[in-house]
């Protein structure tokens, strides 16, 4: 029998006792009526401990338990135990949501809570920035009320959540999300949504390139191949014919050559094990090189003017360099008509240093200028083969000017010509003195 039981019998047991001892006393009727108080009394303080119970239940807080005597003192003391072992527990209980809700907060992807009806029950701020979700109003709406893209529904019924589904976002058309169902829990479900818009830029950038390449070596692979059938299968070839034949063939190979120079260019450039050697360069030194080279691949057609303004030179990588601004001059060379002028500058601007090119050319609209440093993208195809360009001289720039902390800019017009300018930070300046 528990201790609650033998005190409550306890104290029956004494209420007995005082009636009997009354009974000699005062008689039957006395003895009786005594009881009788005694058990009323009793119930009188348990109806009262039951009141003080029963308002203790409408807000169990653990300080407020209230007071009891008697066989309610180890009643209301084990709900105190109970309460405070309960409010420990809840605690727990929210730091762990709380910091479940900081983690999926701090998340790179969207995550959204469903329950077993596909409900709306959380989801971070990066899901109601993909999906457009507001947590004071879609909170308990279900997810297919939000997303009504069939492709979307048809796998969320589907049931077959092993591989993710991939789909335009509806915020923004230009995004690609990876979604992907988790079931966990008793019919509970995690929306899990990744953004893949730049990786799926860089896998178009991949095709793209094994294409132009593809297409780029095509060409000259095809007239070099033709060339040879040609001089396998006429034995009476002239002289003059086979000449012109060869002349073909080797600028076909060099074509070649050049294009497997600059993509290895390209790959050293975004290697992550090749970092950048930095050395003070002579720029006035290499800017007269390079201007030498112009003269050679010009043949005389264009009047090409030098101008050093300034005796500064750069700390980096004098071959990157070299290759960059070789790129600048030889496109101008390219681009510029029979008779046209191009300048060559080297100055220094407001703390900085500035190689420009400025040429006379054709010009290039507005539209492609953000384009020209992707690589093989060209303004115009035809011509851009026929000047003997490869479609990377740009890129190669561009990522030799990112690695030396630097900047490329562009300014043109139609038809008056184009300026490509390299800007270089002061951090990147060292004085001609220094120059070895």
């Amino acid at each position: 029998m528990s201790e609650f039981w033998l005190r409550w019998l306890a104290t029956l047991g004494l209420i007995a006792l005082c009636a009997l001892i009354a009974w000699p006393i005062a008689g039957a009727v006395w003895a009786l009526l005594l009881f009788s108080l005694g058990l009323l009394g009793q119930l009188l303080f348990h109806l009262r401990q039951l009141q003080h119970l029963n308002q203790w239940l409408a807000n169990p807080q653990p300080r407020a338990v209230p007071e009891g005597r008697g066989v309610w003192e180890d009643t209301f003391v084990a709900l105190y135990h109970l309460a405070r072992r309960q409010s420990v527990s809840q605690q727990q209980l929210s730091k762990a949501l709380a910091r479940f809700q900081r983690a999926g907060e701090a998340m790179p992807d969207g995550v959204v809570m469903l329950d077993a009806k596909d409900q709306i029950e959380w989801f971070n701020p990066i899901a109601a920035q993909q999906f457009g979700l507001n947590l004071q109003t879609d909170i308990g709406h279900p997810i297919t009320y939000l997303l009504r893209q069939s492709q979307f529904n048809e796998y969320l019924g589907a049931h077959n959540y092993g591989e993710p589904l991939i789909m335009k976002s509806t915020r923004s058309p230009d995004a690609t999300l990876a979604i992907q169902l988790v079931p966990f829990g008793d019919e509970l479900k995690l929306l899990i949504a990744r953004d893949i818009t730049r990786f799926e830029q860089v896998e178009t950038m991949r095709r793209d390139f094994i294409a132009n390449v593809s297409h780029e070596l095509r060409t000259p692979l095809t007239v070099v191949g033709g060339f040879l059938e040609s001089l396998q299968d006429i034995t009476d070839l002239s002289e003059k014919n086979r000449a012109h034949f060869f002349t073909l063939m080797r600028d076909q190979t060099l074509r070649m050559q050049r294009l497997v120079e600059d993509l290895l260019t390209l790959s050293r450039l975004e290697s992550a094990a090749n970092p950048l050697q930095e050395e003070p360069v002579d720029v006035p030194k290499l800017i007269h090189h390079v201007y030498q080279e112009a003269q050679g691949l010009s043949h005389g057609q264009h009047e090409i003017r030098l101008e050093i303004e300034s005796g500064v030179g750069l700390l980096g990588s004098e071959s990157e360099l070299r290759s960059a601004l070789g790129n600048l001059i030889s496109n101008a060379v390219r681009y510029t008509p029979r008779g046209g002028q191009i300048v060559v500058r080297w100055e220094a601007v407001n703390g900085e240093a500035r190689f420009s090119v400025k040429d006379s050319g054709i010009g290039i609209e507005p539209q492609h200028i953000p384009r020209l440093t992707e690589r093989f993208y060209r303004v115009d195809h035809s011509r851009s083969r026929e000047t003997g360009g490869t479609g990377l001289g740009l890129s190669i720039v561009k990522h030799v000017l990112t690695r030396h902390q630097s900047r490329l800019e562009i300014a043109s017009q139609v038809g008056k010509g184009s300026t490509f300018s390299a800007i270089f930070p002061a951090t990147r300046l060292v004085q001609t003195a220094a120059v070895a």
